[in-house]
């Protein structure tokens, strides 16, 4: 029995796994529910989210990653773990290659990092590759051509924005502004607007539900519930998504402002390719309703959402893991 080649999406919010030859058999939140008195770990993804805002003072729910990169080596180290076991790819003596993707700028420190957590999780060989790159061959286009692809891969942490010919980055900008960063804003807005103190689930909610960041395209409100910062009771209030472009408006331009900065720098030729082929929005970002409209009135050009936003970069592994021989000899780091 040999062991099974996996990709992984090491992302902030999830954790994808995909299998050689199974595709994504995992796709849970990057969330590890630990006991600080014991250190032990209790739970791990889905379970330990449903934790997060509800445990007692013992029991933390912490996620590891934090902007695409590793903020707590230990904890990654035991969810990575507790995922590959759970998958059950180790074989009778061998164990499996694994190929992560990381985002485009990370310093050579956090691409060991991450290298080290894999080989300690079971790992036999690891490889890195670039999210943008990956996201793009799981969207489907073909970036082994000599013509330009741009794609915009809006994570939980960072957003990715990139330039691909001829199977690589031509230019790429790598922002700490993503998934997250929208939750806090809509976090910070109830508070300041409404004296409320709601959490970051209901934050996410309101993003899923009624967001929108192109002004005047959606009109919907949702009632939500939080604490009374001024008689500390529970409240609840309604929010319209007008209120919430508001709130987004000012971290959504800075995605923009690095999608303009990348065009800026690409050759011409391969603008003048861009022109026709538009920009592929792939991550859980590429949800956000409105951010298609919006980005192609500003960047002048086609967006197009890829067919599964959050997938694009686990389906992306199991496309270079079909070639991971040919990846081999051309290791990064």
């Amino acid at each position: 029995m040999f062991a099974k080649d996996i990709g992984i999406d090491l992302g902030t919010a999830n954790l994808l796994i995909h299998v050689k030859g199974k595709g994504i058999v995992l796709n849970e939140p990057s969330v590890v529910a630990i006991d600080k008195n014991t250190n032990r770990v209790l739970a791990v993804g889905e379970e330990a989210r449903n934790m997060v805002g509800r445990t007692p003072g013992n029991i933390v729910a912490i996620r590891p990653l934090k902007d695409g990169v590793i903020a707590d080596f230990d904890v990654t180290e035991a969810m990575l773990k507790h995922f590959i076991n759970k998958l059950n790819v180790k074989g009778f003596l061998s164990k499996p290659r694994i190929l992560i993707c990381c985002p485009t700028n990370i310093t050579s420190v956090e691409q060991k990092a991450i290298r080290e957590a894999a080989e300690k999780s079971g790992g036999k060989r690891v490889f890195l590759e670039e999210e943008p790159k990956v996201a793009a061959i799981g969207a489907g286009m073909d970036i082994f051509q000599p013509s330009g692809n741009m794609v915009v891969d809006i994570g939980g942490g960072t957003t990715d924005v990139a330039v691909l010919s001829m199977g690589d980055i031509v230019t790429s900008s790598s922002i700490k502004m993503a998934g997250d960063q929208f939750d806090t804003d809509i976090l910070n807005y109830v508070k300041k607007h409404y004296k409320l103190l709601i959490g970051e689930r209901t934050a996410e909610s309101i993003k899923v539900n009624i967001a929108t960041v192109f002004p005047d395209s959606r009109h919907e409100e949702l009632e939500i519930r939080g604490r009374d910062m001024v008689s500390g009771l529970p409240r609840t209030i309604t929010i319209t998504s007008g209120e919430v472009e508001g709130a987004l408006r000012e971290s959504i331009s800075v995605i923009v402002q690095a999608a303009k900065n990348v065009l800026e720098k690409t050759p011409p030729e391969l603008s003048a390719d861009i022109i026709d082929r538009g920009v592929i929005l792939t991550g859980g970002g590429a949800l956000l309703h409105g951010i298609d409209q919006l980005l192609a009135e500003e960047l002048k050009v086609p967006v197009f959402i890829a067919e599964n936003p959050m997938d694009c970069v686990a389906i992306g592994t199991g496309v270079m893991l079909e070639n991971i021989d040919k990846i081999a000899h051309r290791r990064i780091g």
